[in-house]
């Protein structure tokens, strides 16, 4: 039952519109803004809090608190929480939104990876994915949802038809 799960999710993910996100993204500088803000120069850690607003070329992530962790002078890793903490990205030009939501979610600037915990939904057009954890990796174009220990914690996946048009008299 586990394999055929894994079957059809991975059919859903490649006939869906999922897409890369702008190559440019990755190498744009980090923009925060935040209520407040506070740095621990001996553990690299910084903690933003308040209408937290985290930028990366079209990727924008808003959230209550964001912990940012620094290792060798970048940004190793963003950890940000909301309820829900929300984001979204231009996957490239002339391609439709994603958007996604959870209430934990972890970023890898430099592996251009966005995790999204617990509540976790991700929409693009008319489809759309919830799970427990959703990993969205845009540099290789890859929507992974659900965990493989469990399974009772299930993926849920909509893809809406589109509409038929009308014959023209």
């Amino acid at each position: 039952m586990y394999l055929i799960k894994i079957i059809f999710f991975t059919f859903l993910i490649s006939v869906s519109p999922w897409c890369f996100a702008l190559e440019s993204d990755s190498e744009q500088p980090v923009h925060i803004d935040s209520n407040t803000a506070s740095y621990n120069d001996k553990t690299g850690t910084s903690i933003y809090t308040g209408n937290v607003v985290t930028t990366q070329g079209s990727l924008r992530i808003k959230s209550d608190k964001l912990v940012v962790y620094v290792k060798n002078g970048t940004i190793d890793k963003m950890i940000f929480t909301g309820k829900p903490a929300k984001f979204r990205q231009l996957p490239g030009k002339g391609k439709e939104e994603i958007r996604g939501q959870g209430l934990t979610g972890e970023y890898y600037p430099d592996k251009s990876k966005l995790i999204l915990i617990e509540e976790a939904v991700v929409f693009q057009g008319t489809s759309r994915s919830a799970s427990r954890l959703i990993v969205y990796d845009s540099k290789n174009a890859l929507i992974q949802a659900g965990e493989k220990t469990s399974d009772s914690k299930r993926v849920h996946s909509v893809f809406k038809a589109n509409p038929k048009k009308k014959a023209t008299e």
